[in-house]
């Protein structure tokens, strides 16, 4: 969407795995921006070059990549400071309540699965907080009702957020919420094991990042619009007039 001698702002598609790892050397964000960007290699680190926050495989939307160290530094040090605005939009499995809030909760890794995250409470001996602080503020945008895949009788609730993330934890977003009983709809890993709507992957769009240019201090926001397979579901859900 955007580049300059410092950095790239590019809309990553969903699918698309952000850096190489086990499973995925080839065909990852960071490769495609290798070819783009040749100078970028060692940038930030060998294997993440220019990456300085990164958006899980199945989310589409906005993500940053520096072209220079001294560029790196700068982003590093914006995303550190949590100066850089982040903004999602995600479809929340029910009808959520209040229509706006702020959910803090800290996270770390699950203690018996290694490759999710969890809400962890205070250690019961010390009551010490466990894990990392982890801040996500939403806002109620529209409010959906659907039949259920496999259930044609079962009509289900769903919620549209913008969602503004205060700090950058793994899976934050899907943590929480699904810790809140409001899973992001499609997302099998927190929430339900089975397709619930005819969605590919989980609904949530990294839609709206602001930041200060490293070389000038201009600060730059950059918006990505909802991609074609999160518009179109939308538009198959009818709008809950309930007001329940």
């Amino acid at each position: 969407l955007y580049e300059d001698n410092d950095l790239l702002i590019i809309n990553k598609a969903a699918g698309m795995v952000v850096h190489p790892a086990p499973g995925h050397a080839s065909g990852t964000l960071v490769n495609a921006v290798l070819h783009h960007c040749p100078e970028l290699e060692g940038v930030g680190g060998e294997r993440r070059p220019g990456i300085v926050h990164r958006l899980d495989r199945d989310t589409s939307g906005l993500i940053v990549v520096a072209k220079n160290d001294r560029a790196h530094r700068s982003l590093q040090t914006q995303f550190a400071n949590r100066t850089v605005y982040k903004e999602y939009l995600a479809l929340i499995e029910g009808k959520l309540r209040p229509e706006s809030g702020r959910i803090t909760a800290a996270l770390g890794r699950h203690p018996t699965d290694r490759k999710r995250q969890a809400v962890l409470p205070p250690d019961p001996l010390t009551g010490l907080q466990r894990g990392r602080d982890a801040v996500t503020e939403y806002h109620t945008v529209g409010r959906y009702v659907a039949p259920v895949i496999g259930a044609s009788t079962n009509v289900a609730a769903f919620t549209l957020v913008k969602v503004i993330l205060h700090t950058g934890r793994t899976h934050q977003i899907r943590v929480h919420f699904a810790w809140l009983k409001h899973p992001v709809a499609g997302d099998t890993v927190y929430g339900y094991r089975k397709a619930r709507l005819s969605l590919q992957r989980q609904f949530l769009h990294a839609h709206r990042l602001r930041l200060r240019l490293p070389s000038t201090g201009e600060e730059r926001e950059f918006v990505a619009p909802l991609p074609d397979d999160l518009t179109q579901l939308l538009a198959s859900l009818d709008t809950d007039s309930s007001g329940a």
